[in-house]
This record gives structure tokens, sequence and C-alpha cells, in this order.
């Protein structure tokens, strides 16, 4: 389970798969539902916008 703020890494995304590789941090407050087809949103930066990424697609850095 992820909450809002957690640093991520994106191992795969469906959604952007250029953000491969990349971290980010997770925006959802609560855990996503069938909006987002349950996809968690990871903000990549300022200019670089957001992501949808499944649960399996993201791993906690620890920062």
């Amino acid at each position: 389970m992820f909450t809002a703020k957690t640093e991520v890494l994106i191992v795969s995304c469906e959604d952007r798969p250029e953000a491969v590789g990349r971290t980010g941090r997770i925006v959802d407050e609560v855990p996503p539902g069938p909006l987002t087809g349950h996809r968690w949103t990871v903000r990549l930066g300022w200019l670089e916008g957001s992501a949808l990424c499944h649960p399996h697609e993201i791993r906690p850095t620890g920062n």
C-alpha cells in the first residue's frame, strides 16, 4: 500500500513508458478506484506532469 508523498521508482508504466526508471511521488490521498483503473497517480515533476501506474509498476525508494 502506498500513501501520499511516498517517493517511488517507476519500474514499468503502461500509461507512460518513457517514465520507466524515473522517480516521483504518489499524489493520491486514498487508494485509487475505478476512475483511474486502480492505478496510482505518480507526480514526476513540475514540468513533466504525472503518470498513472499500477501497484506492480512502482517500488518505494525509501526516501
